[in-house]
């Protein structure tokens, strides 16, 4: 295909632009949660493992940290079994948590790899089992209950928090020239399987290694204000500002937290993608316009 002098001038210019950055980030890890319509959309998928592919091709280190809640929620009607939740958390008794492992550790984790090393990736799928990758704790809740003396704990069953990571298999893969592929299941001191949120685990794998970025794709253009404009960049200060003034709030406030918690630890920022546009990762990372919000410590 023959390419006009303008577009042909486009390209030399994307390139150019994209220099700095691959320089800058070269060696550099990035731990990308990949969900929402990025993870459905076909031609969203595609262009998600060209992002992903191009960046370790270029000397970064991608993991990839995924979710599928959709997923389990589909197999669980398919099995005559109706989902329930609490405070956003699936409550997963053992018969779920097996749905769960069969779906994250398999369906999901298995397609992803495979995704990856279709556009020319070297990807390897892993659980949060393996290697003891990720060491779990039961999560609990406290309610008040005005019949009772004490705090009611309300018991979600099959339900983790991080407790800790070990990244010796994630280094062992990142020497090799693999792609981590992560699910987000962990496993506790008594040998239970745990599910744990997959922003979690992103945010908390991203501290342990000290990531230059961690990146959440989500359905939504970013961190909006009052008036529904994107916020391009933000100090985590800002952040809890517009937490208290209310402008932050219901489903975005976990990814928030999330965010704020990885760059209080170290991680050099945290991008809120908008998984919907086409080629969103490489967009925020190699442009100087982005499609989202960047939080930083300090701005």
């Amino acid at each position: 295909m023959t390419l006009n002098t303008s577009a042909a001038v486009n390209i030399a210019h994307v390139l150019t632009e994209a220099l700095p950055y691959i320089k800058r980030f070269a060696g550099k890890t990035f731990v990308v949660k990949y969900g929402g319509n990025a993870m459905t959309d076909e031609a969203l998928k595609s262009s998600f493992a060209r992002d992903i592919v191009l960046m370790k091709l270029v000397g970064m280190n991608p993991i990839v940290v995924h979710g599928g809640g959709p997923q389990i929620g589909n197999l669980l009607n398919r099995l005559g079994k109706q989902s329930e939740f609490f405070e956003g958390m699936r409550i997963t008794d053992s018969e779920t948590m097996d749905v769960v492992q069969m779906v994250l550790g398999g369906l999901v984790n298995t397609d992803i790899v495979t995704l990856l090393n279709n556009h020319d990736g070297r990807a390897v799928g892993l659980t949060g089992k393996d290697a003891q990758l990720i060491r779990a704790r039961k999560l609990t809740f406290t309610r008040n209950n005005p019949e009772m003396n004490v705090p009611e704990i309300i018991d979600i069953g099959h339900v983790g928090e991080v407790e800790s990571i070990d990244i010796a298999v994630i280094d062992t893969l990142i020497k090799g020239g693999f792609i981590p592929v992560i699910a987000p299941v962990g496993v506790g001191e008594d040998g239970q399987s745990y599910n744990i949120n997959a922003d979690l685990v992103a945010g908390k794998l991203a501290e342990v290694l000290k990531a230059e970025k961690l990146m959440l794709l989500t359905n939504t253009s970013g961190v909006l204000n009052k008036q529904g404009d994107v916020l391009t960049g933000l100090s985590a200060s800002q952040v809890q500002d517009l937490i208290a003034d209310g402008t932050i709030y219901g489903g975005m406030l976990p990814k928030i937290r999330c965010a704020l918690e990885a760059v209080a630890a170290g991680v050099g920022g945290v991008h809120i993608v908008d998984g919907r546009v086409e080629h969103a990762v490489l967009l925020e990372i190699f442009t100087d316009a982005g499609v989202g919000t960047l939080i930083r410590q300090a701005v």
